[in-house]
């Protein structure tokens, strides 16, 4: 049945990927080619680029460096981010960014982990200071950053908070701040650390910030719409096949469905694999429990279509669709790529393409997809 849903959608994507587990019966359907030309059948075990999927990955690697009791939820970040230990705010969202009061309290772990840190992408993207967040760092969705770590991190102190620290959700650069964070407390980079403590515990050998010369033959094409027909945006030879100056927490990742459900499966277990014990179920709670007031959500419903956030991902809080069920927790990725889990039901759903979105909302196929989840 599920590879009927995707050979419905055959005229409107390359190839897809999805999978849908109910516990341990996993039903998997892999439709189409992993390019445009045909060339390449897509399968099971295809890579795709999963854009903002990666941000879950970084929230539980902040939260393995707080079951350390290497850091605290509301230690501020200031201590290893010294670059953020003055912020400033704009006056008023839509002000200049000279304009500009001293932040109220210092920005917090949690802050980072809740989105609420002041720094993000804003529902109007034309305000003066997302605007310059967005000349300083480039957008998320562009080519790959060329700076290091470091130097993202000056560049991100010269931009003014869009709000006080705690006070808005603002989306993505949380993240990255996350990933920045990670780095800088190990003392490691961060594809090391999440390769170490996370993907090799997890089994998820396919998942990482660059795809090995070995791989490639699995690693599908990336596209963008275009008159009707597809634009090539990155080739398996292209930017994931060497390690990136800025590893992105953001959306630095590659990964395949069945990674993804090791790492859904990892959640719905509260921090478990087999019998070792990766995260606190605490830890995971606070992951896939919406940390967000009601003025926050509804500020937020342009990405959020009312749904909270948790720690790297959005969280059901109210059934107005059919796949949406309290508690839901999960996230859509910029490139055409989705991953949910349900913990009151164990369900877990992963669809991956390689067309980019072109907006917040969730396509046909994903909705279903999550639809034919949901029965």
């Amino acid at each position: 049945m599920l590879t009927e849903l995707l050979t419905t959608h055959a005229a409107d994507l390359p190839g897809a990927v999805a999978l849908v587990a109910h516990g341990e019966q996993v039903e998997a359907a892999a439709v189409g080619s992993a390019d445009a030309e045909g060339t390449v059948p897509m399968a099971r075990d295809s890579l795709f680029r999963i854009a903002s999927l990666t941000k879950p990955m970084t929230a539980a690697a902040v939260l393995l460096l707080v079951d350390d009791g290497v850091l605290k939820l509301d230690d501020p970040i200031a201590r290893w981010l010294p670059e953020l230990a003055a912020p400033v705010v704009v006056r008023t969202p839509g002000g200049p960014v000279d304009d500009v009061v001293p932040a109220v309290r210092p920005i917090t772990v949690a802050d980072l982990l809740t989105f609420r840190c002041g720094y993000g992408l804003a529902a109007d993207m034309t305000l003066p200071a997302v605007d310059l967040l967005l000349q300083v760092l480039g957008h998320p969705a562009a080519a790959p950053r060329g700076l290091s770590p470091d130097e993202w991190l000056a560049a991100l102190a010269q931009v003014p908070l869009l709000y006080q620290p705690g006070q808005a959700w603002l989306y993505d650069t949380g993240s990255d701040l996350q990933g920045v964070l990670i780095a800088r407390v190990t003392g490691r980079p961060l594809p090391e650390f999440l390769a170490e403590r996370l993907f090799e515990p997890l089994g998820m050998a396919d998942t990482g910030f660059a795809v090995p010369t070995a791989a490639l033959g699995r690693f599908t094409s990336a596209y963008r719409r275009r008159d009707g027909g597809f634009r090539l945006i990155d080739s398996p030879e292209g930017r994931w096949s060497t390690p990136p100056k800025f590893p992105s927490g953001s959306a630095g990742l590659v990964s395949t469905a069945d990674d993804l459900l090791a790492f859904a499966r990892f959640l719905l277990a509260g921090g478990t694999i087999g019998d070792h014990r990766l995260l606190r179920p605490e830890s995971v709670r606070r992951m896939t429990t919406d940390h967000l007031t009601p003025p926050q959500r509804a500020a937020a419903s342009p990405f959020l279509h009312g749904a909270g956030w948790g720690h790297g991902g959005a969280v059901d809080v109210e059934p107005k669709e059919p796949w949406e069920v309290a508690g839901r927790y999960g996230w859509v990725g910029g490139a055409g790529t989705a991953a949910h889990l349900v913990p009151s039901t164990g369900t877990v759903t992963v669809l991956l393409t390689q067309v980019e979105l072109t907006s917040p909302d969730p396509t046909p196929l994903m909705r279903e997809v999550w639809t034919y989840a949901a029965n």
